[in-house]
């Protein structure tokens, strides 16, 4: 038997035309709305997104630690383009510590070529990022376990280097990935393994690469969580959820859609491959919490009471 956990996804770019009190009085209304009943808070990790107000993640994200203590709190995910390694360590490690253990830290390679031009990044080609970010990966995982480290890589040096006090406990690392380079980086230093936005079928496909990363570095595919990352509208009338698929798309497609009963059907599809932690974007926010209600009241109920 397992315990299905839900996250909530929340926006950091304010897209709509809602003022921006309006638009934190939102996020927070959400927040409260899932405290309680789901497990974490996620934001994205970009810096601008064309001409939309956007705000920096992680600064958003440590108020709303700070503001909210009882859920856990991550990234989908942290570009490593953005923040030397070593310090990413170390602001971790201090979140780690002020939040009593509820910091996950999500790392990806990072794509947003606008992003990086415009902010003065490097962009190397995708190959070389991903090369980048394990440099980085061992660089964090070591900083939070020794008291000194150097290290003299291709992208990344660092020369006695210390994160004291280390953090307590470790944070688990989540790493997204789906091509074969960076699913073997997940199999070696995640905790966690994060998709997204496809169907129980791509599920399917993406999963056996990754046990084959597994078994290729001497892991046992069980020790590595499952977690996916979905579009969800979510209402309990035909019309209700034509309005929210209408006017409010995504750039993802529709993801989950239907009646509560429909998206728990739908779920199972993914629980059944082993998936037991869902990140959603609920279709409406951060203007209408419909769809949010629902997860949160009948959706997330329903499925553990038919899988705990």
């Amino acid at each position: 038997m397992r315990h299905i956990q839900f996250g909530l996804t929340l926006p950091s770019a304010n897209a709509t035309d809602l003022s921006h009190p309006l638009f934190f009085n939102s996020i927070r209304a959400a927040i409260e709305m899932v405290t309680g009943h789901f497990d974490s808070v996620w934001l994205p990790d970009h810096l601008q997104f064309a001409s939309t107000p956007i705000f920096e993640s992680w600064t958003m994200l440590t108020y709303l630690a700070a503001s909210y203590p009882q859920l856990r709190y991550g990234h989908l995910v942290l570009c490593q383009l953005f923040r030397n390694p070593a310090l990413l360590a170390k602001m971790a490690a201090t979140l780690q510590h002020m939040s009593q253990g509820q910091f996950i830290l999500g790392l990806g390679a990072g794509s947003a070529e606008d992003e990086a031009l415009a902010y003065d990044f490097s962009l190397p080609t995708a190959g070389q990022r991903v090369n980048a970010l394990e440099e980085q990966l061992q660089i964090i995982t070591s900083l939070w376990r020794e008291d000194r480290v150097s290290f003299s890589g291709t992208y990344h040096q660092i020369t006695e280097a210390s994160c004291l006090p280390h953090p307590e406990p470790l944070p688990p690392v989540l790493i997204a990935a789906f091509q074969p380079r960076m699913l073997r980086l997940a199999a070696r230093y995640a905790d966690w393994w994060n998709t997204g936005m496809i169907t129980p079928e791509e599920a399917r496909t993406h999963i056996q690469a990754l046990d084959a990363a597994c078994e290729a570095v001497g892991r046992d595919p069980k020790t590595l969580r499952r977690t996916i990352l979905l579009n969800c509208s979510c209402a309990t009338t035909e019309a209700r959820l034509k309005m929210l698929k209408d006017t409010h798309t995504s750039p993802f497609g529709p993801g989950l859609v239907g009646k509560p009963a429909q998206i728990v059907e739908q779920l199972q599809a993914y629980v059944e491959l082993g998936f037991d932690y869902f990140m959603f974007m609920p279709g409406g926010l951060p203007r209408d919490l419909t769809t949010l209600e629902l997860l949160t009241h009948e959706v997330l109920p329903t499925l553990n009471k038919l899988y705990c």
